[in-house]
Order: C-alpha cells, then structure tokens, then sequence
C-alpha cells in the first residue's frame, strides 16, 4: 500500500458498469484507490484514465504488466463472466486480491477454481454483491431478523430488464460468455438475495423457462421462473425475464406481517420499504445512494486487517451451484436437489 494507507485498484474491463458505478465509486471511497485501468480499447482506457485520475492506462493484452504494477493491490473484475477465472487466476498468482463483478464465473467448476486459487495464493476474494451493504436491503434484513414478520413462510422475488437488439449489451445472449441467461445477468440477484436475507440455503429447487422469441434467444433463455425449497419449509419463488420493462421486488410474507421492498436490485432509483405488520401499515423511503463505494471501501478493509470479507467468493461460489441447480430442474422440468461441493 503506497497511497496513504488505500489499496490501490486496478479495473480491468470498461464497459457499461465500470463506466457508470464502479469508476466513479472510487471518488466516494474512503480506504480504496483507483490507480489503473485495463480495456480492450487502449485509447478508451487512457481517455477515461485522464477522466478519473488513474494513474495509468493498459490494453487487454498487457493485463500481465498491471499486475506487475507494484501501485496496484487489487483488481475489480468488471469483464463478461467468461474471462473471469483467467484473470483471478493470473492476479492471485501475482499477489493481487480480487473484487469480481457477478455471477462469479459461468459454471461452479470455474467458481471453485478461482477459490481454490486465491485461498492457495493467500489473497482475498470478493464477490460484488452490493445489496450487503445498501440501506434499504439492510433495514429489511434487520426487519426480518427482529422476528416483527414472524416466521417467514414465502419470498416472492423478481429482476427482470427489457433487453433491446442494437441497445443492449449484445454478449448477455451469449451462452459461452454469460453462461446462461436472465437468470444468471439478473436473477443470481433474487437467488442471492433470498438467502443473504434470512440466512439459509436452498435444499431444492424447480424451474422453467420459456422462449417467445426462438430466434433472438436461441442461445440463453428468454425467461425464467423458478422455485426454492429450504430446510426450515421457507419458500422462495422467483423470476427474471429478458422481455419486460426493468422491475424488481422482494416480498417477504410472515405470519406477523408482510414487507415489499421495491424497486430492489438497481443502483440508480428511490426505494420504498412497505407492508403491514400487526395490522399496522409502515413505509419508508430511500434515497438513491453509492451502493459501489461502500463495497470497495469493505473490500479494501479486510486487506488492510487480512479479515475474511463479505460477501466472499464461497458466497459467489454457494450461488453458481444453485444456478446450475436451477437450470439442471429446467431441463429435467422436474426438482432437483441442491448439492454444495465448497472448496
């Protein structure tokens, strides 16, 4: 650490989610600083360098010289899933800890090796899971802990965008990038939610899928719906679409009390926290705040004191399982039982 007591970034990949949170989070951070970039597009990268003050810009194929930068502790993967285990590969090898974006890779065998990897190397491993730390999803998990909802007995969830031929991110259709499709762009939210929430894994799940549009969607799903089973009799059903206008939603129903807490999963828009408890409706509401800052600011916490962070990348890992679980159940259209291989 040379930079005044902060870990020192690199973000490799400089797409739409780079350019609009992760970048700019960096002004908010308070332990965590932005020192390098790494893009396809060299000019690009030196162009949005200028712009957010690091210190320096890398093509896609000199990744090997950024993480010989003695400046850069870090990397925050923000590139398709696919490329995610090359790159946490090379990084740990080199001593550098990993933030990466999610769905942690396109399938848990990808997944275990890069825990496997960064455990071997001594680094740290983060998935960024952001709803950890955003006010909103907090006050809910603090509602549901309080035991005020009474014994959950159903989450219903949804994440679902509207995806636009010549608008949309075109790789998101591809499966040997994606890995899938809603399910694992928008829906790993609404998987990983659910369990973040009350603090319990899935044991079973059941799915289907649909395609109105075959050709468009001929490599990925164009819809999903899909059913979680837990140990202690919780159900957790979810969907996520490639065909609707963007919404998201968490409703949680106990037998004291209900809660929707909504829209849920987006970074740029107010929230409202509702429902109704004992007889008694409440609201509250959120204002749209930097859900990225806190998440690099956590991350390069547990660097500087080598304590474990949330969420890791065995959180990351626990969700490729269940994904792949979902899709197993979908194929089979049958259920399927959830088996956890943690490295």
């Amino acid at each position: 650490m040379n930079h005044k007591g902060k870990i020192g970034f690199a973000v490799v990949g400089l797409g739409a989610i780079a350019q609009g949170a992760v970048l700019p989070a960096f002004r908010h951070a308070g332990k965590a600083k932005l020192v390098a970039l790494v893009g396809r597009d060299q000019g690009k990268a030196l162009k949005l360098a200028r712009k957010y003050k690091a210190q320096t810009a890398y093509g896609a194929e000199e990744f090997g010289a950024c993480l010989e930068n003695p400046a850069v502790d870090a990397v925050y993967l923000a590139t398709p899933q696919s490329e995610h285990l090359s790159a946490t590969v090379a990084a740990a090898r080199a001593g550098k800890h990993v933030l990466s974006e999610k769905p942690l890779a396109v399938n848990s065998e990808q997944s275990a090796e890069m825990v496997r990897v960064c455990q071997e190397c001594g680094v740290q491993l983060m998935t960024a899971y952001r709803k950890y730390y955003e006010p909103s999803a907090l006050e809910l998990k603090k509602l549901i802990r309080s035991g005020k909802l009474g014994k959950i007995d159903v989450i219903n969830t949804s994440f679902s965008e509207l995806h636009v031929a010549g608008k949309s991110i075109p790789w998101l259709l591809d499966s040997r990038m994606a890995g899938g499709g809603p399910l694992m762009d928008l829906g790993v939210y609404c998987v990983n939610t659910s369990r973040w929430l009350v603090g319990e894994d899935p044991v079973e799940v059941s799915a289907r899928t649909w395609k109105k549009n075959a050709e468009r969607f001929r490599d990925v799903e164009e819809g999903i719906s899909f059913r979680m089973q837990f140990a202690s009799g919780l159900v957790a059903q979810g969907t996520s679409t490639y065909s609707s206008a963007i919404s998201s939603f968490v409703f949680v129903q106990g037998s004291e009390g209900w809660a929707c807490w909504t829209p849920a999963f987006p970074f740029d828009e107010e929230r409202r926290l509702m429902g109704k408890i004992a007889g008694k409706w409440f609201e509250k509401k959120f204002k749209v705040v930097d859900e990225f800052a806190p998440e690099l600011d956590s991350f390069a916490a547990a660097i500087q004191t080598k304590k474990s962070v949330e969420p890791d990348g065995r959180e990351g890992h626990r969700d490729m399982i269940i994904l792949e679980a979902i899709y197993e159940s979908a194929r089979k259209n049958g259920p399927v039982s959830v088996r956890y291989r943690v490295p």
